[in-house]
C-alpha cells in the first residue's frame, strides 16, 4: 500500500541523507521524495511516498523517529489529507489542429502552457497523482519529448467533515483544476 510520510527534521547538512540512507539500509523503496524549509527556517519537511504494510511503515516510522535531529515523523496518509505534485512536459505542439488539440487537454486539466517555442510547448500541471499521470498519458499521441514530475507535497485538511470523510482518498478529493487559490 502507498504510503505518505511527513517528516520534520533540522535544516542542516547531511540530515536529508541521513534519512535517505535509513530507507536504504533497511531495504526500503522511496517512491517520491520533497524536501523544503517550513515557515520556521531551523526546520525542513521531508515529504516521503513509499509502500509496505502496516508492520514495515511502523518500522520506518519508529526508526526516522529515532534519528536525532528528527523532531516529528507523522504517516500524514492515516489523515484526510490533500496530496498534489507538479509536473512539466514538452511536447510537439505544431500549429493548427495539432496545438488546438493540445490547448483542449491543457484547459480540461488546469494546465498551464509556460513556454511555446517552434513547433514544441511545455506545460505545467499540478494535481493528485492519477490525474497528472493520465494528463501526460493523454498528451502521449501528441508527442511528449520530455517530462519532469515533483515528488507529491502533502498536508492535512483543514477539518474532518462528512464530506471530507467520504473524500478521505485524496486522489478524488478537491481536484486541483478550477479551484484556485
Amino acid at each position: 500500500m502507498r504510503r505518505t510520510l511527513s517528516i520534520l527534521v533540522a535544516d542542516q547538512p547531511g540530515e536529508l541523507s541521513r534519512i535517505v540512507g535509513l530507507f536504504s539500509a533497511r531495504g526500503f523503496n522511496i517512491e517520491a521524495l520533497t524536501v523544503a524549509q517550513t515557515l520556521d527556517a531551523r526546520w525542513s519537511r521531508v515529504t516521503v511516498a513509499t509502500h509496505g504494510d502496516e508492520r514495515t511503515i511502523e518500522q520506518i516510522i519508529k526508526q526516522c523517529a529515532r534519528l536525532v535531529r528528527v523532531q516529528q515523523v507523522r504517516p500524514v496518509s492515516d489523515q484526510t489529507h490533500l496530496e498534489r505534485e507538479m509536473a512539466l512536459v514538452t511536447v510537439d505542439a505544431t500549429p493548427g489542429a495539432h496545438r488546438q488539440e493540445l490547448l483542449l487537454l491543457a484547459r480540461a486539466f488546469g494546465a498551464k502552457i509556460i513556454e511555446i517555442a517552434g513547433a514544441r510547448a511545455t506545460l505545467e500541471i499540478t494535481g493528485a497523482r492519477r490525474e497528472v499521470a493520465a494528463f501526460i498519458e493523454l498528451l502521449r499521441p501528441l508527442g511528449v519529448r520530455d517530462v519532469v514530475r515533483s515528488g507529491a507535497v502533502a498536508i492535512e485538511r483543514l477539518a474532518a467533515s462528512p464530506s471530507a470523510e467520504a473524500a478521505a482518498t485524496t486522489e478524488e478529493a478537491w481536484p486541483s483544476s478550477g479551484f484556485d487559490c
